[in-house]
């Protein structure tokens, strides 16, 4: 999120009255008086610049909120078969999942929301997107219902668009894992799905990328990812340019019997607008929903006959997501 408000800094004014002073030798006084302090004044705001420059580097841009709970104890023994080895499974099986997903339409709702200090929204972004296919069999997405956007401490950045159409959705292919650092946490059970937990983070970043930083739960027996917890980065952090991620937590569901496809994200954060030329440090809470739902494969319409019946093969029931969200 990038700021959105300015709050400019008033201290001139006082300091030029006292400059305006009389003709003469008390004048002339009151012009030195008036000097050393505009020298004091300068000497004072970039002591304190440095100050804020040092305290923001130092601080990080977001203060984590809970997301969720409910998760089994973490079993941190070592798991039945190498980490790199359940890597390269589960790598894979993502691999095919991504290709499987881009011949899938579905509807992706999006709420952003400014939290005031009562825990209700004071400001919102909405917006309904179908991801389809244009007569050509190209995949596109069309806005269909967006009403005016109140935000009114923030603005979505383009990095923000990009979170919700690749990034909270996360998906590691086999390609994406040279990218990270990928780290065996342990065994966890989340509802009734036995999952590996691994960590991971970005090994370099690249200008124009966006990358998860955070956890992932790989199910034990379908080596997919079934729950993502952590934010995407980079947080752009230089002044008058603030682009700012809450932390978010993406969860899956098994939808046609073989892959696990997102359905819920929700991502809820205070980001520290540090302050800059012109406007001052400010804190905003914020709090993220992404539903995606009508999950339909494309081009699916052919038939199959034997002996003059059509062959039907039906769908598995949907396997309810671990730690189902909420409605």
């Amino acid at each position: 999120m990038a700021k959105y408000m300015r709050l400019k800094l008033q201290w001139g004014e006082s300091i030029g009255q006292e400059i305006s002073g009389p003709n003469g030798a008390c004048g002339n006084r009151a012009r030195r008086r008036a000097e050393l302090m505009m020298q004091r004044w300068i000497a004072a705001i970039a002591m304190a610049g440095c100050a804020m420059m040092v305290a923001a580097q130092n601080k990080d841009t977001f203060t984590p909120m809970p997301l969720d709970s409910g998760f089994g104890r973490m079993d941190i023994s070592d798991p039945p078969i190498a980490p790199e080895q359940i890597i390269k499974e589960f790598s894979a099986k993502e691999t095919q999942f991504q290709d499987a997903l881009n011949h899938y339409t579905y509807r992706r709702t999006a709420r952003v929301d400014e939290i005031d200090d009562d825990n209700k929204p004071s400001g919102e972004w909405y917006e309904v997107d179908d991801v389809i296919f244009d007569p050509t069999g190209r995949r596109t997405e069309r806005v269909d219902f967006a009403p005016p956007n109140t935000l009114k401490q923030i603005m979505i950045s383009p990095s923000d668009l990009q979170d919700l159409e690749h990034g909270y959705p996360f998906v590691l292919t086999t390609a994406d894992v040279p990218e990270y650092d990928i780290e065996f946490v342990g065994r966890q059970k989340v509802d009734e799905v036995d999952c590996y937990v691994f960590d991971v983070r970005p090994k370099t970043i690249e200008k124009g990328k966006r990358y998860l930083d955070g956890r992932i739960w790989v199910d034990a027996t379908e080596l997919q990812i079934v729950v993502t917890n952590g934010r995407m980065v980079p947080d752009d952090t230089r002044k008058n340019s603030e682009d700012l991620h809450a932390p978010f937590m993406t969860w899956r569901q098994q939808i046609d019997g073989n892959y696990w496809f997102p359905v819920y994200t929700k991502g809820e954060g205070i980001l520290h607008f540090s302050g800059g030329y012109g406007y001052m440090a400010q804190d905003v809470h914020i709090r993220e929903t992404i539903k995606y739902t009508d999950y339909k494969r494309f081009g699916s319409t052919s038939k199959v006959y034997y002996n003059g019946q059509e062959v039907t093969n039906e769908p598995q029931p949907p396997t309810p997501a671990p730690n189902n969200p909420p409605k």
